[in-house]
């Protein structure tokens, strides 16, 4: 168990610096074109890991067809909302809201898996509740509204994430020859297929905003990709893949919200606001009626 947490933690410390150039680049050009080229990094960096590890194994196109599905889910629809609410709310805020995210998994590996649910886990809901309104009131002070836009990108983002977590345990639960590598491949790709459609409705301009950064730019994002989304998913895949509650895996969010929060002021080079501070608070609150 102790690795498992070691494999968390490492994800949401890799995760928590790709947001800081995610939000970044998200501000100057848009949340889809990020996503995509994130998507596209790790892509490449995951097929270029199995490659030296071996090679591909065999895998049923149905389970293929579920990697391709979680992907959509958790790499392509909740990654688009949750880097929009980082351009609006900030990386701290909103890694906050993932407080949301062990009671998501919780209920859902209940019906899914039969892992037990501790229903006094419920009250953590006020304090996750008096978070979003400490942030809501944060910006109608600054910016006289309650911009509960964000907030509802963020936790949709959640929800999307948590279901393709889960739809990702289940594909490897059936595929036990498939390696973390290869399935986080084959969600990185799922989550590209589900871009290639999007540009088709919503055109994003993928190579004429690549041709804008400059040489400096397109190193810090392909950094950022590398570390956000290649190594996040490899050590969060590995602790997912070996926990026994996925909700306690879920549970060491914590840690994420601390690193993005602190990478976040570092790089804004301010100091937390008393409204971040409390909403903060609250957040511990919440999480030991969770664990």
């Amino acid at each position: 168990m102790e690795k498992v947490y070691i494999y968390a933690l490492a994800a949401n410390l890799s995760f928590a610096v790709g947001v800081q150039f995610f939000t970044h680049y998200a501000r100057r050009t848009s949340s889809l074109w990020v996503n995509c080229f994130k998507a596209a990094v790790a892509s490449v960096l995951f097929a270029v890991t199995i490659s030296a590890q071996g090679g591909f194994h065999r895998l049923g196109g149905g389970y293929a067809a579920l990697f391709f599905l979680s992907g959509m889910l958790g790499l392509g629809l909740a990654d688009v909302l949750l880097i929009k609410a980082f351009s609006l709310m900030g990386p701290g805020r909103t890694m906050m809201l993932f407080g949301f995210q062990p009671l998501v998994i919780g209920v859902i590996s209940y019906f899914a898996f039969g892992q037990a649910v501790d229903l006094g886990k419920v009250y953590a809901i006020f304090f996750f509740i008096v978070c979003l309104f400490i942030f809501s009131l944060e910006s109608f002070k600054k910016h006289g509204h309650w911009n509960m836009k964000a907030s509802l990108f963020a936790l949709s983002g959640v929800v999307l994430d948590a279901l393709g977590v889960l739809i990702t345990r289940y594909t490897f639960n059936n595929s036990p020859g498939i390696t973390t590598t290869e399935g986080n491949f084959y969600r990185a790709v799922g989550a590209l297929l589900l871009f290639a459609l999007l540009s088709r409705f919503r055109p994003f301009q993928f190579g004429a905003q690549l041709k804008a950064l400059s040489r400096k730019g397109l190193l810090w994002i392909t950094l950022g990709s590398a570390a956000g989304t290649y190594l996040s998913l490899m050590f969060y895949l590995n602790a997912v893949r070996y926990a026994g509650a996925l909700a306690a895996v879920s549970g060491i969010a914590i840690t994420g919200t601390l690193f993005a929060s602190a990478f976040e002021c570092l790089v804004e080079r301010k100091a937390p606001s008393p409204y971040l501070l409390a909403a903060f608070a609250f957040f511990l609150g919440g999480m030991s009626f969770l664990f």
